[in-house]
């Protein structure tokens, strides 16, 4: 599973495709690091424009949802203000949250990139009829990730922090979120959905190997849509409300599999 030497892939020892692996992952972390370090220097964009966008009554979500709840005759999610502040409370506290707010978004904006290494690495070890059939994988995963990126970021982490931000047992208590608490959750919302949006990827792969059929799909629809419903409890606020948004776009997600996997088993059907 890596680039074929002067004689035949079949003659790479397995410290020789290790060697091959350093240097992919090698590569993937340079790129990762080189917009992590771009990312750097953009540090009033990527906090004050992206970051702390959740946390202002401006943020273009809220102002869809407080738009929806009056045309329902309700002032949800129609606010001035977000009732908690943000801080830090260690020496090198916003020091390395800027250093690792910075790599995650160099991870984002390389994904594309590492995706290619890890494909490079990998297609080797493939027929030609198979890297024929996975043309196009770089470019489909890339926007899928970002697709989720970008849910997680307009739709889970503006839910999210409107709940857990506006949350209070007693008056008594007021909340100071300390700023690695803060980023986490918002890293933590875009990166999850992100990956949940790779499904078809994955139910691709895992339907070109025979580890799962259509017909399996369908049966466990039911089970799909309870561990949904679990994902969705996980990564939102504990509201029916919220919920049914987050799940709605993975069950799609998971229907379109079901369709990737019929069209795959057809394909080899044919050849067969």
């Amino acid at each position: 599973m890596a680039k074929a030497l002067p004689n035949s892939e079949k003659d790479m020892s397995f410290l020789d495709h290790l060697e091959e692996l350093r240097w992919h992952l090698m590569r993937a972390t340079l790129a990762v690091v080189s917009m992590g370090f771009i990312a750097f220097l953009m540090k009033d964009f990527i906090f004050d424009g992206i970051i702390f966008g959740p946390k202002r009554a401006s943020f273009p979500t809220y102002q869809l949802l407080c738009i929806s709840a009056q045309a329902l005759g309700l002032d949800s999610f129609c606010f001035t203000e977000l009732p908690f502040r943000i801080q830090s409370r260690t020496m090198s506290g916003q020091f390395s949250a800027h250093i690792w707010t910075s790599i995650t978004a160099g991870f984002i904006i390389a994904f594309p990139y590492v995706l290619y290494e890890v494909w490079k690495f990998v297609s080797p070890g493939l027929h030609e009829n198979e890297r024929k059939n996975a043309k196009g994988f770089i470019f489909v995963a890339s926007v899928l990730f970002f697709l989720g990126v970008l849910f997680g970021y307009y739709v889970v982490t503006p839910l999210s922090i409107n709940f857990l931000g506006s949350y209070q047992v007693s008056d008594q208590v007021f909340n100071d979120f300390d700023l690695s608490s803060y980023i986490a959750l918002v890293r933590a919302c875009a990166l999850s959905s992100g990956l949940i949006f790779e499904l078809p990827i994955v139910i691709y792969f895992l339907t070109r190997v025979g580890l799962v059929t259509p017909e399996w799909l369908k049966k466990y629809r039911k089970y799909a849509l309870v561990i949904v419903l679990i994902i969705s409890a996980i990564i939102t606020p504990p509201d029916i409300a919220s919920q049914v948004i987050v799940s709605i776009p993975v069950l799609i997600l998971y229907e379109i599999s079901i369709l990737i996997a019929k069209r795959v088993v057809k394909i080899q059907q044919k050849k067969r």
